[in-house]
């Protein structure tokens, strides 16, 4: 069965991303249509640039960066939820990135962000990244507007619209997921 990590992008304290991320996982798990498990980036603390080579030419010696990269090479495909802090991508959700790299090949990739825009600039940056790392970004994401989706900006509260749009977006992920395997059977993760 296909499995897609849902990456949550944020470690600050008091952050709103948990909320998100659970309503995430427990819409998507409800579809039975592959097995999704959340990856909270605070389990995964990843010091800043503290590899001798870069990921793309071959495993890491660290302890924490081979446990991030196992935890991605077990997937076929993410749904990233992501803050957005000044008009950008939380550096810790970077940094993720940044330490892993066959990982991350021929995969897909969707976003569910949240803001006071939406988190649309965050997203806007992370298709970029992801394109480099030889992600399929998919075309449709979900947006969460901290003033109006937030009771008092701390508690989640999903409208309809946000239900069907995150179908949508995991409907893309699994899509391409599917499509890639080929390319993902064809070349063995380092």
């Amino acid at each position: 069965m296909t499995r897609i990590g849902i990456i949550l992008g944020s470690t600050r304290p008091n952050r709103n991303g948990p909320q998100v991320a659970h309503w995430v996982l427990e819409t998507a798990a409800r579809r039975g249509d592959a097995e999704y498990e959340l990856l909270d980036l605070r389990e995964h603390p990843l010091p800043h640039l503290d590899e001798a080579v870069p990921p793309m030419f071959g495993p890491s010696v660290n302890a924490h960066t081979r446990a991030w990269a196992e935890q991605l090479a077990a997937c076929d495909g993410f749904l990233v939820v992501t803050p957005e802090y000044n008009s950008g991508a939380p550096g810790v959700l970077k940094n993720a990135l940044d330490h892993a790299f066959a990982e991350w090949a021929d995969k897909a990739v969707g976003f569910v962000s949240y803001g006071v825009h939406g988190g649309v600039c965050a997203v806007q940056q992370l298709r970029s990244i992801c394109s480099v790392l030889g992600m399929a970004v998919v075309s449709r994401q979900v947006t969460v507007s901290l003033h109006t989706d937030f009771e008092n900006h701390t508690v989640f509260t999903p409208g309809d619209r946000h239900v069907t749009a995150l179908h949508t977006t995991v409907d893309q992920v699994l899509a391409w997921s599917a499509a890639l395997a080929p390319l993902r059977a064809a070349v063995p993760v380092a």
